[in-house]
């Protein structure tokens, strides 16, 4: 990973309104707008150009936020479009990546969202409310540019808070794993930049204790519901790994009760994450 400069520019001068990023070495750029903000963003000719667009949100039956990926050959008025069709009414962001330089065709679009979808699906952070689309044919040298292309936008969504096409790492070294145990149901996980994640294979209490939160009981509804979790014998087992906000979240989720994660996970040696991360 090379360091990067990125600018942000705030057109109405609010850091919640619209916002303009670019590397200042590349020639993508991505605008984020919100949702209320849509009609201000018309004359902006940074949107008004071929290329592909993300809408992000969420909705309360879904285990992971919610991401839609498209692309147009005028970005702003296929996201009127979206904000007119109720279909997609969880959005509230929308974000699209165009050309600094308008180098963007619509084969260009048609690829990018082709790879976008492709990533997003198997990164798996972020539901996606679409199938996935036939690979379109480009040029060998026409990928290679693209896929340098890629790179940038992954870098400008995450700084705007979407990573979405970032994976997450998990550690090699058993120094970084942590366990967790209380009778017979356990979890292993790690603690990352983004928050805490849960291993596949991890065992869950089958049934949340009587003194659990409601927040607790429908999380774990949830993850049930899209099957994160799905019952395995006296269990309910982790189907994938799954990043959760926070280590004590991972933790209750686990033990169907409230609990203090950073005393809770422990590494091989018995030490807790708080005395490793915190002390």
């Amino acid at each position: 990973m090379l360091a990067k400069t990125i600018q942000i520019f705030l057109p109405d001068g609010n850091a919640r309104s619209i916002r303009i990023a670019d590397i200042t070495s590349r020639t993508v750029q991505a605008i984020q707008i919100p949702r209320t903000k849509l009609k201000d963003s018309q004359d902006r000719k940074e949107v008004q150009n071929v290329g592909i667009y993300f809408l992000f949100g969420e909705e309360s039956e879904q285990a992971r936020p919610v991401s839609y990926i498209g692309e147009a050959e005028n970005c702003y008025e296929r996201i009127v479009q979206h904000n007119r069709d109720h279909k997609k009414d969880f959005w509230n962001i929308a974000v699209a990546i165009t050309s600094k330089t308008s180098s963007f065709t619509k084969a260009h679009g048609k690829y990018l969202e082709w790879y976008c979808i492709t990533a997003a699906k198997e990164i798996n952070r972020y539901s996606l409310s679409q199938t996935l689309p036939s690979k379109p044919f480009v040029s060998e040298s026409m990928e290679a540019d693209l896929l340098d292309n890629i790179d940038a936008i992954r870098i400008l969504l995450s700084t705007l808070g979407f990573p979405i096409l970032e994976s997450i790492q998990k550690s090699k070294s058993p120094k970084d794993i942590y366990h967790c145990k209380r009778t017979d149901y356990s979890g292993t996980g790690e603690y990352v930049d983004d928050g805490f994640i849960v291993f596949k294979g991890s065992k869950a209490k089958i049934k949340e204790s009587q003194a659990a939160p409601q927040w607790l009981v429908n999380q774990r509804k949830v993850l049930k519901a899209n099957d994160v979790l799905k019952e395995d014998g006296n269990y309910l087992v982790f189907q994938s790994d799954y990043l959760f906000n926070s280590p004590s979240t991972a933790a209750a989720i686990i033990f169907g009760v409230q609990a203090n994660g950073w005393t809770e996970w422990k590494n091989k040696d018995g030490k807790t994450l708080d005395e490793i991360k915190r002390k």
